[in-house]
């Protein structure tokens, strides 16, 4: 096996143990001790799993699951040293795939990485759409472009990100925060109005009348929503 393992733990011995186990197995494996190192490593090397740790300085592993699971659909398994099924629904419910409490065995939690990682690869053949229709609403997501009317509609690279995220998640409303983090990201320099500008940008282009927004709808006092052409 050739996958990268990426564990998350503030306390060090712990994760040298998963590591020196993993290893052992064949997986590559990098370490981190905060929420910050391994949002840097998840982006750096792309992972093929997460091991982390809940109770963590700073951000905790609940949070930073959130945060990775807005990006992405690998596996991620929680530990927690916890015996409390609250942290455990509470994981699972933030998207976690699995959860063991601490301590743990090292065989069992190196058993479920091979489990994991295999349903994993069988999910993700399925095929993946390289477009996405909508009534006169074309996004070539392979082009990186979009259609309206058969009009090439043109968007800077962020605007392109915010409705191709949007439209592959209809009528789903996301935060203001979900959309930042997801398409800005968790170090970017910037605030949560950057939202709106891009959401109001994309309303001019794309809608009929944008103070009356059929497509990119505001849900008040929860966020934004793709909603679909009635016939779509």
């Amino acid at each position: 096996m050739s996958e990268l393992i990426l564990v998350v733990d503030d306390e060090k011995e712990i994760a040298l143990l998963i590591r020196d186990y993993l290893v052992q197995e064949s997986f590559s494996v990098a370490i981190a001790h905060n929420a910050e190192q391994a949002l840097k490593l998840y982006r750096a090397l792309q992972p093929s799993l997460i091991i982390l740790d809940i109770m963590m300085p700073g951000l905790d592993g609940m949070e930073l699951c959130k945060l990775i699971r807005f990006k992405s659909n690998i596996p991620i398994l929680m530990l927690s040293a916890r015996q409390s099924d609250i942290d455990k629904v509470l994981s699972l419910g933030f998207g976690a795939d699995d959860y063991m409490t601490k301590p743990f065995s090292p065989r069992e939690l190196v058993a479920r990485v091979k489990a994991h990682i295999r349903r994993y690869k069988v999910l993700s053949k399925a095929e993946l759409p390289s477009s996405l229709k909508y009534d006169n609403l074309i996004i070539d997501l392979d082009a990186h472009s979009v259609y309206l009317n058969n009009k090439l509609i043109h968007l800077n690279n962020k605007s392109f990100q915010l409705l191709s995220f949007l439209a592959n998640n209809p009528r789903r409303v996301f935060t203001r925060q979900q959309l930042y983090d997801q398409i800005w990201g968790y170090n970017y320099a910037g605030d949560l109005n950057t939202v709106a500008v891009h959401i109001r940008k994309l309303r001019k282009k794309l809608e009929n009348n944008p103070e009356k927004p059929q497509l990119i709808k505001t849900v008040w006092g929860v966020g934004y929503k793709f909603e679909p052409p009635s016939d779509s």
